[in-house]
């Protein structure tokens, strides 16, 4: 909990502040938030949760002395829209890694399941039910999760795969938007606790169907109160809009959960 000292202290800062940024796609967080120490001029500048490159939508940034809230968006719920492609697999979980056709290179997957006569909607729409609420997944290898002080990616990228506990997420809602039979790709919605990782729920889908699964295209559309249509698009930000934009402590704080 923050001391009402320290929220004061936060408030009193001229620096301190709230972005939505709509992030663009091959952008990291990291990137994002570099640009936005460039146009600014605010050095202390994080964000409250990450998005993978390839990944679009809503990246929040806390500037000056809100950077001390980051903790009390933890457990915002987040909806995802994202795009799963069916019959293939790739080694990150999504279509960034190396693709392998699941009909030809997964043997252990049922002969002649990707017929497309035999994937039928209402099987899909009954898989993706059976991921609703809590439960346990494995962080992929290819993932900014840290074990032992270094990034899964990274050891993941010199060919290395170290145990990973379980993770406790829950999934609220899990709807099926759009499905193309003959291209085999589905749309879904998923609102999730932080911490679901999207590209394993894909590869897990895939496995529950015997098809093979990967996430083509993943964007975040709100967390919490706060939804991408209210944020800044980055590619047409500038000094003047990032100002004038900026959501300010006391805003921040009558949103926030009770922090003292």
């Amino acid at each position: 909990m923050l001391t009402e000292q320290k929220i004061q202290n936060i408030i009193a800062d001229p620096e301190a502040g709230m972005w939505l940024i709509d992030k663009p796609t091959d952008w990291t967080s990291h990137d994002v938030v570099a640009k936005l120490r460039g146009l600014s001029k605010i050095k202390v500048i994080g964000h409250t949760g990450t998005l993978d490159p390839f990944a679009t939508g809503l990246l929040i940034c806390l500037t000056g002395k809100a950077t001390k809230l980051v903790d009390y968006f933890h457990d915002f719920k987040k909806t995802y829209l994202a795009t799963i492609k069916l019959g293939c697999v790739s080694d990150t979980f999504d279509r960034t890694g190396q693709i392998l056709n699941a009909k030809s290179e997964i043997p252990a997957l049922p002969a002649g399941r990707l017929n497309k006569s035999k994937i039928q909607i209402e099987e899909i729409q009954k898989t993706l039910t059976s991921f609703i609420g809590k439960q346990q997944q494995l962080p992929p290898m290819f993932s900014a999760k840290k074990i032992a002080g270094q990034k899964l990616y990274k050891l993941a990228r010199q060919g290395k795969s170290v145990e990973r506990e379980l993770n406790e997420i829950e999934i609220y809602s899990l709807d099926l938007i759009s499905f193309d039979a003959k291209a085999l790709i589905l749309e879904i919605r998923v609102v999730c606790s932080t911490g679901t990782y999207i590209r394993s729920l894909a590869h897990d889908l895939g496995e529950k169907l015997g098809t093979g699964a990967v996430l083509w295209e993943l964007r975040r559309e709100i967390i919490g109160p706060f939804g991408v249509n209210e944020a800044i698009i980055l590619l047409e930000t500038n000094q003047g809009i990032l100002l004038e934009k900026m959501i300010k402590p006391a805003q921040i704080l009558a949103i926030l959960p009770k922090l003292c």
